[in-house]
């Protein structure tokens, strides 16, 4: 047997499956059930998680067929995986949305079904089609991944990792926010986040906060959307390049934000560094964000204003100095030799490791002075790192 999604679109009540001794019984209050002969599994199509993935077709009445994407648990699964496995459905099922993922379920043998995305992950998309859409219909993209957060943020639910690879992509180009094993319900309350005690953080597309602190929120998932952005804006560019997850912690700790890639209009790298606030209060909502891109979709000669890339700023290619002297030449910041050398900053190499309580210590009491330096500092870290590869896909 077949179940089928039973949306409560009324309702801002919803039950986290993990209250429950059986997620099963979580599955049975949000699905109905249809015939099993509906389905037909075609081929494997790849390994999931949990087990295999095939490729099918759903018959549904009066309507053509649709294409479908089937997960089995493998043979001998452990009860553990049976919960993870049957948990994430029943988060999934009580979504009902164009640009969410939704799942099904079959009882025997346990499968999950899911609409059939042909285009895969957004990521692995915008790679196979690098620079190939006019900026407009990438706009739209992000307006349907910021449509399915909102949402998503309405019900209290936190996904906790948005990124890229796991945004799927139809045959219409439409985006749907996928991949809900991390998701967690929030309490009834504005200002409530989810706290984890272990488990993998993806530092890269991770708020401050919730990478030092565990605590997840929309705010944290806004925060998240914008590098997706950037990954979208950069056709699935690595975020950071190949800095060390460590660096990037340490770099954005600092101040550092992804700079725009080539090509991106002013107003989305504005609103990419909105979202990267460090006070995570004075982030945009998700609903503020899909206000601002149908007024830029309104309005598309807005989106004609490039931002300048980080080659193209006043900051010039730091990467391109040969010693501390002529680095700080450059920044304007001349002054502040002896400061360095007496400090025992003789090299760029150690300078890109200089920190704001170290540049105090040197001397530098200006703030205004202080920002600068620390602002070249974190760019030409970027630009050194990432000097020999340019363009990373992972």
């Amino acid at each position: 047997m077949l179940f089928l999604l039973v949306s409560f679109p009324d309702t801002r009540f919803y039950i986290d499956p993990h209250t429950y001794e059986d997620p099963s019984q979580a599955v049975h209050q949000f699905a109905r059930e249809i015939e099993a002969s509906r389905i037909k599994i075609e081929k494997i199509i790849g390994s999931g998680e949990f087990g295999e993935v095939c490729y099918g077709r759903m018959r549904l009445p009066g309507r053509r067929d649709i294409p479908v994407a089937l997960k089995t648990l493998k043979a001998g699964y452990s009860d553990q995986q049976k919960r993870d496995f049957l948990s994430e459905a029943s988060i999934m099922a009580q979504f009902d949305h164009p640009n969410v993922q939704i799942e099904m379920r079959r009882r025997k043998p346990v499968m999950l079904i899911t609409e059939y995305m042909e285009n895969g992950s957004l990521d692995s998309f915008l790679r196979r089609h690098d620079g190939e859409f006019p900026v407009l219909q990438l706009v739209g993209l992000l307006r349907g991944i910021a449509a399915g957060m909102s949402y998503l943020a309405g019900l209290g639910y936190v996904h906790r990792d948005l990124a890229a690879r796991n945004v799927l992509v139809n045959s219409n180009l439409v985006c749907k926010v996928s991949d809900f094993g991390l998701s967690r319900v929030l309490e009834d309350d504005p200002e409530a986040a989810y706290t984890t005690s272990g488990g993998k953080i993806p530092i890269r597309w991770t708020a401050p906060e919730a990478i030092t602190y565990r605590k997840f929120s929309s705010s944290s998932d806004v925060w998240s959307y914008a590098v997706v952005m950037w990954e979208v804006m950069s056709y699935g560019e690595r975020p950071y390049w190949n800095l060390s997850n460590r660096d990037v912690i340490k770099s954005v700790e600092e101040g550092f934000r992804l700079p725009a890639p080539m090509g991106c209009p002013g107003p989305l790298h504005s609103l990419m560094l909105d979202c990267w606030q460090k006070d995570r209060n004075l982030r945009p909502r998700f609903c503020h964000i899909i206000t601002l891109l149908d007024k830029l979709i309104r309005n598309p000669e807005n989106l004609k204003l490039s931002s300048p890339t980080l080659m193209d700023r006043a900051i010039p290619d730091f990467s391109s100095c040969n010693s501390v002297d002529e680095w700080l030449d450059t920044i304007k910041m001349g002054r502040y030799k002896e400061h360095f050398a007496a400090g025992g900053y003789h090299t760029l190499g150690k300078v890109i490791s200089v920190t704001q309580g170290d540049i105090q210590r040197l001397g530098v009491t200006l703030m205004g002075h202080q920002k600068k330096i620390l602002s070249s500092v974190q760019v030409m870290r970027v630009q050194v790192l990432n000097r020999s590869v340019p363009s990373v896909h992972v």
